[in-house]
């Protein structure tokens, strides 16, 4: 009876945080959209001149009056931002200048494809960060422990777009294993998972490179302080193995903070995947906002720029709930 009373009590909890931060979502998802909406009335381009490219030079001047009076690019901002939200709110996100095609279908083509190198490059940051930093950890003051935060410090000044660079010119161009950019090979017809897979290793193994120095580092001072907890030094006296006091006593009370720390590292690691994906020539969201920033796309910029900006409030939420249960000490109410 008292754990279902402990337990209705938690989700209660959970479903108080899951209120306010939809309560701070909210504002924070309005102001990201007029802040991109007051950008592109501050840009000198002219969008419908933009959207006529070469033919702009030779088409009167009626004609892009009716392409601006078309898209309503004349009316006032507020006019204009009114519109764009109550198009948001039936699902209709306008139509990419840049791509010729609804901004809808842009994004639910490429969406995945950015989530699966987000996702896989999250999982081996997890698993390579939680490896090291517990060993470096447990050799604290050994040559692994300083090899490792010499090799963190180094890797952690490097922009992710050299390594992508570098990558390819050593991987691919000098010892020809791996491919150097796209999704498959020039000559497929299909999206065949084996060669997928096989074009991803190089862009995973980039972004990921590019964020495991914080997780690293982090991890080994969490570990290392945790083997100093009362508990820990318990289970030593009681003749534990090493690896059980390091993995089942130091390494879980370590992994609380860590929790923390993902959601705090996913919109560094989104804006990572951006410069990989441009390097690499995938078909991600990343391409496609450059593309669109270049070609000032406002629609599809506008959009990638919302979905950014969803992802990461996402990400926090889940890290809170995470954090909460993880920790059985942490008080959701």
């Amino acid at each position: 009876m008292v754990t279902e009373r402990i337990r209705r009590r938690r989700l209660a909890g959970a479903g108080g945080v899951v209120r306010r931060r939809l309560l701070v979502a909210v504002p924070v998802l309005v102001a990201t959209s007029a802040g991109m909406f007051a950008l592109g009335a501050a840009s000198p381009i002219d969008p419908a001149q933009q959207y006529a490219g070469a033919a702009a030079f030779t088409t009167s001047e009626e004609n892009l009056a009716q392409i601006r009076a078309n898209w309503g690019v004349d009316d006032p901002l507020p006019v204009q931002y009114a519109r764009w939200v109550g198009n948001l709110l039936r699902g209709d996100l306008g139509w990419s200048t840049s791509r010729h095609e609804p901004v809808v279908d842009v994004l639910a083509a490429r969406a995945g494809w950015t989530l699966l190198l987000v996702g896989a490059a999250l999982a081996v940051v997890l698993v390579a960060s939680l490896l090291l930093g517990t060993l470096a950890a447990y050799r604290r003051g050994g040559w692994f422990d300083r090899g490792l935060r010499a090799s963190a410090y180094a890797v952690q000044s490097v922009p992710v777009f050299w390594l992508g660079l570098a990558a390819i010119a050593v991987f691919a161009l000098s010892l020809g294993w791996l491919p150097a950019g796209g999704l498959t090979d020039i000559t497929a017809t299909g999206t065949d998972p084996a060669d997928v897979a096989r074009h991803l290793i190089l862009p995973v193994g980039v972004l990921a490179l590019s964020q495991v120095p914080w997780f690293v580092l982090f991890i080994r001072d969490s570990v290392a302080d945790s083997l100093r907890d009362d508990h820990v030094l318990a289970a030593r006296a009681r003749g534990l193995p090493g690896r059980t006091v390091l993995f089942g006593h130091a390494l879980r009370t370590g992994l609380l903070p860590f929790i923390t720390l993902i959601g705090t590292h996913l919109p560094e690691i989104v804006g990572g995947a951006v410069l990989v994906e441009t390097v690499f020539s995938l078909p991600g969201l990343g391409a496609v906002t450059v593309q669109a920033a270049l070609g000032s796309d406002f629609p599809l910029l506008a959009a990638t720029t919302l979905a950014t900006t969803v992802v990461v409030l996402t990400a926090n939420l889940a890290t809170d709930l995470a954090y909460a249960a993880a920790d059985p000490r942490v008080r959701l109410e």
